[in-house]
């Protein structure tokens, strides 16, 4: 799972921008206004993702999983149990997309033996794409025998508890400037090849990895402290976090929330907005003030669902967006969550971002920029 700090408080609270009395009501801007263009030629917060490397979000994913062991490290149980560990991330990828993207998983329930001892693969941070891609390869062909891999869009490879040495759970991503790996007349061109560490993270590991075959970035830090960026407002950081669900941004950069869905502010002036959580189907889903070429900030309506007093329990989530910031380096910092008469100011971006209401159904926020 691979995939500067947090804005300072001091832009954060109750510090208040200069004279808004000429901001004048912005006019409706389209949503795709505030879209940003990414820079890194990688995964990143750009909505140009690039539709041969990455597979489109959107519609049904054909899914085959494959069971392996070793020469030293051969299984002893069933394979139903590993499939029945990654079997909800379906159910979690339909919710969070608004019924908009499906896993189609079919496990092949059957050990598929790999030609080499587990601890020659090489799967540690640092773990090269060369090889990566030979434990793909060894995994694909020993299984294709058994399946026909032209039904299917990405492959799972899921190993033996036995294997301590497969240790985490990397995506593959084809480059098409090699051979790759094939099999029955198709190429593989995304799989996940998960670890030991699936166990811990559960079923949404499977949603995270999955989400880098769709173009995200991962959103923990890959130096420092390992979360300090977005915690677990999203589910590209921390997956075990307190909110492990995808961020608006990436949900309209993913096509799951549309343009008429996105209240954009690409200009000097003010709007209101009444954002409905994104934790739920319809209505205004983001308020983005758009700040530069490759920068925006963006505000949310967060809810914990199923509480049983029907009461907002987060708030309106503020967070800057960069796209030409390069995954695990910061490319999303979350300030943090706002409550009715709290307001968010950057003076030095000129954004303002007041929350007006609150209730069960959403916020009612105002959004203010003075810089072009």
């Amino acid at each position: 799972m691979r995939t500067l700090s947090l804005v300072t408080a001091a832009l954060v609270g109750c510090l208040t921008l200069p004279t808004t009395a000429t901001a004048a009501p912005a006019p409706a801007a389209p949503g795709a206004d505030c879209a940003l263009k990414g820079t890194t030629g990688w995964t990143d917060e750009g909505h140009d993702t690039d539709p041969v490397r990455f597979q489109h979000a959107v519609g049904t994913h054909r899914v085959l999983t494959l069971f392996v062991d070793f020469p030293d490290a051969p299984a002893t149980g069933p394979t139903d149990p590993y499939a029945a560990q990654l079997a909800p991330a379906a159910g979690w990828l339909r919710t969070a997309s608004y019924g908009q993207a499906r896993l189609d998983i079919t496990p092949l329930h059957r050990w598929i033996r790999m030609p080499a001892a587990s601890t020659s693969y090489g799967f540690r941070r640092g773990l090269t794409f060369e090889a990566h891609e030979r434990y793909l390869r060894d995994a694909v062909a020993a299984a294709d025998p058994y399946a026909d891999f032209s039904r299917y869009d990405m492959v799972y490879v899921v190993p033996t508890r036995e294997a301590a040495a497969i240790s985490f759970s990397p995506t593959y991503l084809f480059d098409p400037a090699t051979p790759g790996v094939t099999a029955d007349g198709r190429r593989v061109r995304w799989a996940v090849t998960f670890g030991q560490d699936m166990w811990r993270w559960g079923p949404k590991v499977a949603d995270h990895e999955s989400g880098h075959t769709f173009g995200l970035p991962d959103l923990y830090a890959f130096a420092g402290e390992t979360h300090r960026f977005v915690g677990g407002w999203d589910l590209m950081g921390n997956i075990a976090g307190e909110a492990p669900q995808y961020l608006g941004w990436h949900s309209w950069k993913l096509g799951w929330t549309h343009d008429n869905q996105v209240a954009c502010l690409a200009t000097p002036g003010r709007r209101t907005v009444r954002l409905a959580p994104v934790e739920r189907p319809g209505g205004t889903k983001i308020a983005v003030v758009r700040t530069g070429p490759t920068t925006a900030y963006v505000a949310e309506s967060r809810r914990s669902e199923g509480n049983d007093k029907g009461t907002p329990s987060t708030g309106v989530l503020v967070y800057k967006v960069d796209s030409a910031v390069p995954t695990g380096e910061g490319p999303v910092r979350v300030v943090r969550t706002y409550g009715p008469g709290e307001s968010f100011t950057d003076p030095a971006a000129g954004v303002r971002i007041d929350v007006l209401t609150s209730d069960h159904a959403g916020d009612v926020i105002r959004l203010r920029a003075t810089r072009p």
